[in-house]
């Protein structure tokens, strides 16, 4: 059925997550369908997603496999508990999850979204080290400018200053970012210059104790906080502290995860394998709220073997394992697979890096940052205010972009185009010219 702008809903009663909602509501912003590579907004127009949605239509929008996939399995078995019971699409679904996995991250405990995933890992690294009796591993360290979601353990190791001002948190300290303009403006790929940084985990482990900490949480590469690549050699780095003090090292892959990079997760193209990976957004494409912790069979052997109680790990959620979101998955997984997306992002990442670097010119870009199919383009700062009038604009020129304070982000789907790319560009080009 087509949208009728002329019956737009009440904006009233939902009340809208991370937006200026009074804001939002004076000039709404509405997306009615989509398709492919291609948004249509309320007024009729195309827009061009230079974002998947939110980081996690990866396959692009409109899957008809997924979406024939879901209606079966609806019709099939719409729900059943998790909770002392199983249903078989569950276990099949974590089998081939860990197909495609990171070697040795074969385990698997579904969520419903990337701030569970955190949590939940979070969670599963104290069980670990209480297990093997060292319960008095409770802390944890994250990184200044990290995003791990809204939970409180995602809020406490998170970096991010707005998101923890106002919350009790649990107890965490932070590494410096690796963020360097100074040194590393205008980067392709992974800056080179910073992995001594990773050695400030040398530091909190002196000041902590080796024996009050749990474990280490950073994404590989910070999406939240305007696409931050880490410098060349610090995950090996951390990695290696991690090993030598018995710390767990979390990856949180919510954004890297399921092709952004050109594998399957940034663990493997780092060549670095933490102890738990959380996921989310891309491992359904978007279509179904789901998320996934990955833990190293040891990790899991642990707490399931090493419990004196018959529950060995007391957690869990009510739509763990969802029929449905499995079922999604599946057919998710079967696309990545068939049409090659896990590697297109490494294919694409040349032309990306070309196209994105050739805004270097504009007075207001004062850095661009890149990897895989992700990007980061700094605006000389304006209290936020640059940033948000880029993504309006942007909006009403025909394409979708993120902004994080006068950060602008992309991430489009692994389906996009060389001649898409170069719309993306060319376009967020003159919105940038005409900023103020």
């Amino acid at each position: 059925m087509a949208y009728d702008r002329d019956n737009r809903p009440d904006l009233a009663n939902y009340w809208m997550p991370f937006t200026a909602n009074r804001q939002f509501k004076a000039a709404p912003r509405l997306l009615v369908s989509a398709s492919g590579m291609h948004y249509r907004a309320d007024d009729g127009r195309e827009v061009l997603d230079g974002t998947s949605g939110l980081w996690c239509v990866n396959a692009g929008h409109g899957r008809a496999e997924i979406a024939a996939a879901v209606q079966n399995q609806l019709m099939t078995l719409d729900y059943a508990p998790s909770f002392q019971m199983g249903h078989p699409i569950a276990f099949d679904f974590a089998k081939a999850l860990a197909e495609v996995a990171p070697d040795g991250l074969d385990r698997v405990f579904f969520t419903n979204s990337g701030s569970e995933s955190v949590d939940t890992a979070l969670k599963i690294a104290v069980a670990y080290h209480r297990a093997r009796g060292q319960g008095q591993r409770t802390k944890f360290i994250g990184r200044e400018k990290g995003y791990h979601g809204v939970g409180f353990g995602g809020i406490s190791a998170g970096g991010l200053v707005n998101n923890r001002r106002i919350y009790p948190l649990l107890p965490a300290d932070h590494l410096r970012h690796t963020l360097d303009v100074g040194r590393n403006a205008f980067s392709k790929g992974l800056p080179q210059h910073g992995a001594e940084l990773a050695d400030d985990l040398e530091g909190l482990i002196a000041l902590h104790g080796a024996e009050t900490l749990a474990a280490v949480i950073v994404e590989p590469v910070a999406g939240s906080a305007g696409v931050l690549p880490p410098p060349v050699g610090y995950l090996e780095r951390l990695r290696a502290i991690c090993d030598a003090h018995g710390v767990l090292l979390i990856f949180d892959e919510v954004i890297t995860g399921f092709g952004r990079l050109g594998q399957p997760f940034a663990g493997q193209y780092f060549g670095v394998t933490p102890d738990l990976m959380t996921t989310a957004k891309g491992i359904t494409n978007g279509v179904l709220p789901m998320g996934a912790v990955f833990a190293r069979r040891e990790v899991h052997d642990a707490v399931v073997n090493g419990s004196e109680t018959a529950m060995e790990f007391f957690h869990g959620y009510t739509y763990s394992g969802h029929p449905v979101a499995c079922a999604a998955g599946l057919a998710t997984l079967d696309i990545y697979r068939r049409e090659g997306l896990f590697t297109r992002a490494g294919e694409l990442a040349g032309a990306w890096a070309d196209a994105l670097h050739g805004l270097k010119d504009l007075p207001l870009v004062t850095d661009i940052r890149n990897l895989g199919l992700m990007a980061g383009i700094d605006l000389a700062p304006k209290g936020g205010e640059r940033g948000y009038a880029a993504m309006v604009a942007a909006f009403e020129a025909g394409i979708l972009i993120r902004c994080t304070g006068d950060t602008l982000a992309m991430s489009p789907p692994l389906i996009v185009s060389e001649a898409q790319i170069d719309q993306l560009i060319s376009t967020l080009r003159k919105v940038i010219s005409a900023l103020d």
